[in-house]
């Protein structure tokens, strides 16, 4: 075969990752690939989709690489072995997943025949006896508790030709040793990974069964990693969890709640940025809340899935909260906390929802009044309680009308919000250009909105204030009017 066509080839591979980022701006379902290369015996590339969890796991995956002899690549084109970190929370993000993996088995069979094509994560872990055997699409499958495996993995496959498997789920892997390779990383914002797993079982997820149950981390491991983090430059550090509010240490003989952890992390430098994700509202306490109030750092933003606003629709998704609970939660919440903002996550179309209780999500929207939330049609999981017990019974039209619905209704929302923003000033951390022009700067404020202004003299890693003359429903619009004195909001209008 001739270079020109090796070549196009190539582009193609490259480029198939562009159509899948492209097609959706919902980043859940967006590849991200690795932010820096290095040598080693064999190059990796890994490619992830998914939530935030899934990032600070292909950094941990990273890491066991490097450590392995491994270097990594971002052209999967210069790859000896390409990992795909998989996420199955939603039918979406599976069959984009399978799309890319049917074009990179494509590749292998025709132009690279000893390429070693791996899926990790959550989708490994569920789908390893079809991916393996009915489909035959991969050569290696990992699950998320099996991460420092991979270096053996990888040589048993290679030595015997035989697909190599590991998806044993742990009752005590948390990577606390790990240092993790900052994966998709600005240089300015970074995840602390704090726990693994999740003990909620809500009646639609299927987290419990691909990660297993809560474990969290050892506290002095998280405060090292984001004190390194403070010296090596980094501004921000968002700690994750599937639920990190039920987090609980108790290593050093006394409990240690999430709340106590949060404010410890506060307390390594005032000029450390601290949020996190994600939290059930079941475990959102009035000693969180609190330290949102007195912790300046700690910003003034969570991120509450509600999933729906019926009280008879929150027992059957198991979310073990009414409406009036959650509603009740909201108004403390902002009394404890002034001008929080809230994100949540909604889902349209859960099975036997009728139009009034798809109303009453709507009339929460409208209470609660979100600065924004991440909208999903109901897609059945395999294995959940819902695939056991309920009927996945309202036709895709209706679904993907109520979804519109909400939708329409967030952004109206979204966009009232920002106009009481118009005129204000907001401290703002520049995490990079942005993205429409490089004459430009985007960064979020402490409520977590993304700002834009012109970039100026002023630098990536910068804090600034910047006086909000715009907006759109997404972003807020402004012009830098000096650097802030430090992280917290500031107040001035």
């Amino acid at each position: 075969m001739d270079n020109v066509t090796n070549r196009n080839q190539e582009r193609a591979l490259v480029a198939d990752i562009d159509v899948l980022a492209d097609e959706s701006g919902d980043l859940l379902d967006s590849p991200r690939t690795v932010a820096s290369e290095s040598s080693g015996s064999k190059q990796v590339y890994l490619e992830t989709y998914g939530c935030q969890m899934n990032v600070s796991d292909s950094e941990i995956v990273a890491s066991v690489l490097r450590d392995g002899g491994f270097g990594l690549t971002k052209d999967p084109d210069n790859a000896d072995i390409v990992l795909i970190n998989t996420c199955a929370i939603r039918e979406n993000a599976e069959q984009k997943v399978r799309r890319r993996l049917q074009v990179l088995r494509a590749h292998k069979r025709k132009y690279s025949p000893g390429l070693q094509l791996g899926v990790l994560g959550c989708m490994a872990e569920r789908l390893r006896e079809k991916l393996l055997e009915e489909e035959k699409l991969v050569d290696l499958v990992v699950g998320p508790d099996a991460y420092r495996d991979l270096p053996n993995l990888l040589a048993s496959a290679t030595e015997s030709g035989q697909a190599a498997v590991n998806v044993q789920l742990s009752r005590e892997e948390t990577y606390a040793d790990i240092a993790p390779v900052r994966y998709d990383s600005n240089g300015v914002s970074a995840f602390v990974s704090i726990m693994r797993g999740c003990d909620n079982m809500c009646s639609f997820c299927v987290v419990p069964f691909t990660r297993g149950r809560e474990r969290s981390r050892p506290v002095a491991s998280i405060l090292d990693e984001c004190a390194r983090l403070v010296d090596d430059g980094f501004k921000e550090v968002t700690v994750l969890g599937q639920n990190v509010n039920s987090y609980r240490d108790s290593a050093e003989g006394s409990s240690v709640s999430f709340a106590d952890l949060l404010h410890r992390i506060s307390l390594i430098s005032p000029d450390l940025r601290v949020r996190y994700s994600t939290s059930h509202p079941k475990d959102c306490s009035d000693d969180l809340l609190h330290v949102h109030r007195e912790r300046e750092n700690v910003c003034n933003y969570i991120h509450l899935p509600v999933q729906h606003g019926n009280t008879e629709m929150l027992s059957r998704m198991k979310r073990t909260y009414s409406r009036e609970q959650y509603l009740d939660l909201v108004d403390r919440a902002r009394s404890i906390v002034p001008g929080l903002s809230l994100s949540t996550d909604i889902i349209a179309g859960f099975c036997g929802e009728t139009e009034a209780e798809h109303r009453d999500t709507l009339s929460l929207m409208e209470a609660v009044r979100f600065d924004y939330a991440f909208n999903f049609i109901y897609s059945e999981r395999p294995g959940t309680y819902a695939s056991k017990k309920y009927v996945d019974d309202v036709p895709e039209d209706v679904k993907k009308r109520r979804l519109s619905e909400i939708i329409d209704l967030q952004v109206k929302t979204s966009l009232e919000l920002n106009q009481k923003d118009v005129g204000s000033i907001q401290t703002v951390l520049i995490e990079g250009e942005s993205r429409k022009s490089a004459e430009q700067f985007r960064g979020r404020s402490d409520t977590n909105k993304m700002v834009v202004f012109d970039r100026q003299q002023y630098r990536k890693g910068q804090y600034v204030n910047v006086r909000i003359k715009r907006c759109t429903s997404a972003t807020l619009l402004g012009e830098a009017v000096g650097i802030a004195d430090t992280a917290y909001q500031m107040e001035a209008s």
